[in-house]
């Protein structure tokens, strides 16, 4: 069985005394690709020097995490748009709106959202979208940009916006969140077909049921995929094999 973590960020600290021993275990359960999606200017290094030293597994995303958005973001954008001009990454991201930590440059969010989902077009690679209690609003934004694709990452909306995004050409990230007992999203994607998702850990985040609340690694997929054999009610082969197929697709692998 072959496994696309779509959403990973082994370039954090979370993961520097074993990382090698974190891959090796995710390339164990079948992991055969992590994208890792960068978070500012102060990760561009560490997330390089993982997808150097991990070529043919870990593959790097470059973008400005919309918390990472403040007064100075033209600035960051910048350092961002050369990384992506010197390098070959696999999709623009993590991008997105964020309303639950801080709402203070809301405005700045959505500029650079928008700038860089034009860069998206012009290079042509899908876009990671971040959308914590924004999905609407993201919604609205990736509307007035069709020709723009990607993944909906973490996705917490409803049953509609899960179907608007689908409809937009977007596909939704699922991770640990669907494991949790009283996380609801399971009740969301039941009724949305299973070619629409990829799977994720956003580790070392969301750590999916029972390690709930320890670091998350790449390995830790296969819980996720049993969570959703048991939602559709298919063999977990064939939860591997769509999710694979689907996270293919969207990131030209």
């Amino acid at each position: 069985m072959e496994l696309i973590d779509t959403h990973c960020h082994l370039f954090l600290e979370e993961f520097d005394s074993d990382v090698q021993a974190v891959v090796q275990r995710g390339v164990y359960q079948g992991v055969s690709t992590i994208i890792n999606p960068n978070v500012d200017e102060t990760t561009v290094e560490a997330l390089n020097k993982i997808c150097s030293a991990f070529p043919d597994i870990c593959k790097p995303a470059y973008g400005i995490h919309p918390c990472s958005v403040k007064e100075n973001y033209k600035a960051l954008l910048s350092i961002i748009e050369k990384e992506i001009s010197n390098n070959k990454p696999i999709a623009i991201g993590e991008i997105g709106l964020d309303l639950y930590w801080d709402k203070t440059f809301y405005k700045e969010q959505i500029d650079a959202f928008e700038i860089q989902l034009q860069w998206a077009k012009e290079v042509h690679l899908p876009v990671i979208i971040h959308t914590r209690d924004a999905v609407e609003q993201a919604l609205d934004i990736v509307q007035k940009h069709p020709d723009v694709k990607g993944v909906f990452h973490a996705f917490s909306g409803t049953v509609e916006q899960a179907k608007r995004a689908i409809d937009l050409g977007y596909v939704l990230g699922i991770g640990g969140v669907v494991t949790f007992k009283n996380g609801g999203l399971d009740k969301i994607i039941g009724s949305i077909d299973l070619k629409n998702l990829v799977l994720e850990t956003d580790a070392p985040y969301l750590t999916p049921t029972p390690y709930r609340g320890k670091r998350n690694e790449p390995a830790y997929l296969q819980l996720i995929v049993s969570k959703l054999s048991e939602i559709y009610q298919v063999e977990k082969e064939q939860v591997t094999e769509v999710t694979t197929l689907a996270a293919k697709s969207v990131f030209n692998l």
